[in-house]
């Protein structure tokens, strides 16, 4: 219901506030907070996935739960509940904030930049998604949105220029040495996206807002894995990037 929805949603805003606090387990600490505000969350969503199992009515899409509860048994490794409810939570907090921000940088860098919103409204309304400034009715299909090719190149010049996430962690399988400094195995290493879009020397005027680079003639990110990764890279790629 609306009211549920609303009320998830506050305690959803609760879990985000305070997923990166000192873990300082203690009455009215951001800690004890974010673990409440997620026992809350796993509870609705616990409910919502006991009711789509006893669902047996088709229907003709599948939304991400329907694709995790799949995806288990297709593999012969069945999800368990508490699986299926953090792998929603996880999914859900990699998704929201990053779109939001991703979003505000968008619309901060074509007010900077008329000529850019010109072309982008140019491409809008050649695939009649637009017209005399007016979203067309029914226009906005995803076969369609896969289509706006500058669009595409739009929002990753934003995302390497304006990442969401600054970086990531990980651990060190074997020691390995990087550039005359040997890091053993079992640390923990940050690898900083944002620098990484900084130095990496495939972009030309890094400073630039030029979403062409990206275009299928310049293809800049293609010059190598890592050096374009706003949602990370391998088999640890972030879920909220699509």
């Amino acid at each position: 219901s609306d009211e549920e929805m609303k009320h998830l949603f506050s305690t959803f805003q609760d879990f985000v506030n305070n997923v990166f606090s000192l873990p300082l387990d203690l009455p009215f600490s951001g800690y004890r907070k974010g673990i409440r505000a997620r026992d809350t969350l796993q509870k609705g969503i616990e409910k919502a996935i006991r009711e789509k199992l006893q669902s047996s009515q088709g229907k003709d899409y599948a939304d991400a739960l329907d694709i995790l509860i799949e995806s288990g048994k297709e593999h012969g490794n069945e999800l368990s509940m508490q699986e299926l409810k953090e792998s929603t939570i996880e999914l859900t907090f990699a998704a929201f904030a990053t779109t939001a921000s991703a979003s505000t940088s968008l619309i901060m860098q074509l007010l900077k930049h008329p000529m850019v919103l010109e072309k982008l409204r140019e491409e809008l309304r050649s695939h009649g998604i637009l017209h005399n400034g007016c979203l067309c009715e029914g226009a906005l299909r995803l076969d369609t949105i896969f289509r706006l090719k500058y669009l595409d190149c739009v929002i990753k010049e934003v995302l390497r220029l304006y990442t969401p996430v600054s970086g990531g962690y990980r651990t060190a399988l074997q020691t390995f040495e990087l550039e005359g400094f040997q890091i053993p195995k079992g640390w923990s290493v940050m690898y900083s996206i944002r620098d990484t879009h900084d130095t990496a020397s495939v972009f030309k005027d890094v400073d630039t807002f030029d979403p062409d680079r990206f275009s299928q003639d310049r293809s800049e990110d293609k010059d190598g894995r890592f050096h374009y990764l706003p949602f990370g890279g391998g088999v640890r790629m972030c879920l909220g990037k699509q």
